[in-house]
C-alpha cells in the first residue's frame, strides 16, 4: 500500500542542490482541547473625574484601580468592585460610557426632626452603604442634617452626593439616568427626640445609549458582557449584539448578564421582552444592593467556572447582601422564574445569596411555542466551546490543505478526536452512538470547500433528583 505523499511548507520540490534539508512542523503539536478562560466585560457609565475616557477599552485589576479609571462612586467603579468581590481572579475588562446629555439625575431626601433629647446614632443606608453620625443631648436637626452632609462628603464611594439646606439633606445620584431611581435610602435614628425620614431616590431619566459601546467591542472577542442596564431598549441592543459575534461568520461565541432586584412579576417580564438564549438575568428580590452590582457579581461567578457544563447551582454571589426575609423567593416562586426566563438565587447559611439554577431568557420559538432546548446558560456555553474546539483543531492541521480525496476523511478523523476528548471531559456524551452522523463532504456548488454535520449530545445538569421511599412493615 502507497503511502501518503510528505507535502513541505518550506522546502521546495525544485531543489537540485545536495543537502539536508529538515524543517519544523508544529501543525500537529496540540492534541489536548483549547484553554476555556472566560474574558468579561462590564459596561457601565464613568464620572468626568475618571482618567480613561468613555469608549475606551481598559483591563482592570482592582477596585482602586477602577476608581481611577471611572472615578469614585461611578457606576462603572462599583460594578467593578462587586466583580472582583465575587471572583477575584476575574479576566476583567471596561468599557465606559458619559452620561447622555438629555438624561435627569435622580434625587432623595432624608429630613430631621430634632432636638434630640437623648444620646444616640442617626444611620443611614444609600444602597449597601452605611453613613453613621453620633448624636449628643440637645443636638438640633440643622446641625445634625449639617454632620450628615459632611459625613457622607468623607465616603466617595457612594453613589451618590449630598447637599443641605436647613434640615434637609438632598441626595442626588451621581449618574443622570433610571440607575439613579434603584438607590435605595433608609434613616434611623437611636437618640430620642431627633427622627430622621427617607424619601426614595425618584426622577433619574434617559440613560446613554449602550449600543454605542457594544459598536466599539464588536470585534475584541469577550465571552461575558455585563450589562448595568435592564431596559428593553438596552437588551435589545445586546441581544443583537450578541447575536451578531457569535453568529456562523463571527463565530466569537458570547452571553450577555444583567441583574434585578425588583419583584419577580417585573424580571418576568423583562425576560420575555428579551427571550434569547445567550441572555441571563439574575433576581435578588429587594436588595439593598444595586442591580449593576448584583449583575456584576453573578457575571462574575459565571466565569468562575471554566468547564461549560458545569451547572452553577449552590455557587455564591459573594458580596451581595441577603434579602430581606419577607421578600426572599418561596419555592412556588422560584419554579415560576425557573419556567419564565429569570435565573432565581435563595439564601443560603450564613445568609449567603447563592444562584438556584442559571437559565436563560429564552423560552419561546419564533412560533411562540414553548422551547426549552436553551433553557439551562450551560447549553449555549457547551456549544460554543464544542465549535471553538473543532475550528482550533481544523485550523491547526489544516493551515494550507489541499483539498483531495483523502482531505474528507482526514477532517473527519479530527473532529471525532475532538469530540471523544470532549467526551471524557464530560462535555458532550454518546459520541461512538452518533459517530455514523459525523459526516464530512465536498461541496456540490463550490469545489474548494467542505461542509461537515457535528452531531453534539451535550452533556446536561444534575438538577432533579426524584425518590420514593416504600414503607415495609
Amino acid at each position: 500500500m502507497a503511502s501518503p505523499n510528505i507535502s513541505f511548507a518550506s522546502i521546495p520540490a525544485s531543489i537540485r542542490k545536495p543537502g539536508k534539508y529538515i524543517e519544523f512542523n508544529t501543525a500537529l503539536a496540540v492534541r489536548t482541547l483549547p484553554g476555556n478562560r472566560q474574558r468579561t466585560l462590564i459596561v457601565g457609565q464613568r464620572l468626568t473625574a475618571g482618567t480613561v475616557a468613555a469608549g475606551t477599552v481598559v483591563d482592570v485589576f482592582s477596585d482602586a484601580e477602577a476608581a481611577g479609571f471611572f472615578g469614585r462612586g461611578s457606576i462603572a467603579h462599583l460594578m467593578v468592585r462587586a466583580a472582583l468581590a465575587a471572583n477575584p481572579y476575574l479576566a476583567l475588562s471596561v468599557i465606559t460610557l458619559d452620561d447622555n446629555g438629555a438624561g435627569v439625575a435622580a434625587t432623595g431626601t432624608v429630613t430631621i426632626t430634632g432636638p434630640a433629647t437623648a444620646a444616640g446614632v442617626l444611620t443611614v443606608q444609600v444602597g449597601s452603604e452605611l453613613v453613621q453620625i453620633a448624636i449628643a443631648v440637645g443636638d438640633s436637626a440643622n446641625s445634625t442634617a449639617a454632620a450628615l452632609n459632611a459625613q457622607i462628603a468623607k465616603q466617595p464611594d457612594f453613589p451618590v452626593s449630598a447637599s443641605v439646606s436647613g434640615a434637609v439633606v438632598t441626595l442626588t445620584a451621581k449618574h443622570k439616568g433610571t440607575l439613579g431611581n434603584t438607590v435605595r435610602i433608609a434613616a434611623s435614628s437611636t437618640a430620642s427626640g431627633l427622627g430622621a425620614a427617607a424619601v426614595a431616590m425618584s426622577s433619574g431619566a434617559t440613560d446613554p445609549t449602550l449600543a454605542t459601546a457594544l459598536a466599539a467591542v464588536f470585534a475584541s472577542g469577550h465571552d461575558i458582557v455585563i450589562s448595568a442596564y435592564a431596559d428593553a431598549t438596552s437588551l435589545t441592543a445586546l441581544r443583537t449584539h450578541l447575536d451578531a459575534v457569535s453568529g456562523a461568520l463571527e463565530q466569537r461565541g458570547a452571553i450577555g448578564i444583567y441583574g434585578h432586584v425588583g419583584t419577580l412579576s417585573q424580571a418576568t417580564s423583562i425576560a420575555a421582552g428579551v427571550n434569547s438564549g445567550r441572555i441571563s438575568g439574575v433576581l435578588v428580590p429587594a436588595a439593598v444592593d444595586l442591580p449593576y452590582e448584583v449583575a456584576a457579581a453573578y457575571g462574575a461567578v459565571v466565569a468562575s467556572e471554566e468547564d461549560p457544563a458545569r451547572p452553577l447551582n449552590t455557587l455564591a454571589l459573594t458580596g451581595i447582601t441577603a434579602s430581606p426575609l419577607a421578600n426572599r423567593l418561596s419555592r412556588t416562586e422560584q419554579e415560576s422564574a425557573l419556567y419564565n426566563g429569570v435565573t432565581p438565587t435563595e439564601v443560603g447559611p450564613g445568609e449567603v445569596v447563592q444562584i438556584v439554577r442559571a437559565v436563560t431568557t429564552y423560552t419561546l420559538d419564533a412560533q411562540s411555542v414553548p422551547d426549552i432546548s436553551l433553557l439551562d446558560l450551560t447549553t449555549i456555553r457547551t456549544l460554543d466551546y464544542v465549535r471553538k474546539s473543532v475550528r482550533e483543531r481544523i485550523a491547526l492541521r489544516f493551515p494550507r490543505e489541499k483539498l483531495s480525496a483523502r482531505t474528507a476523511d482526514k477532517v473527519r478523523s479530527e473532529i471525532l478526536d475532538v469530540l471523544v476528548k470532549l467526551e471524557e471531559l464530560e462535555i458532550v456524551e454518546e459520541v461512538e452512538a452518533n459517530k455514523p452522523g459525523v459526516i464530512v463532504e465536498r461541496d456540490t456548488q463550490d469545489p474548494n470547500r467542505l461542509n461537515a454535520r457535528i452531531p453534539t449530545d451535550v452533556v446536561n445538569g444534575l438538577h432533579v433528583f426524584a425518590g420514593r421511599i416504600d414503607l415495609l412493615l
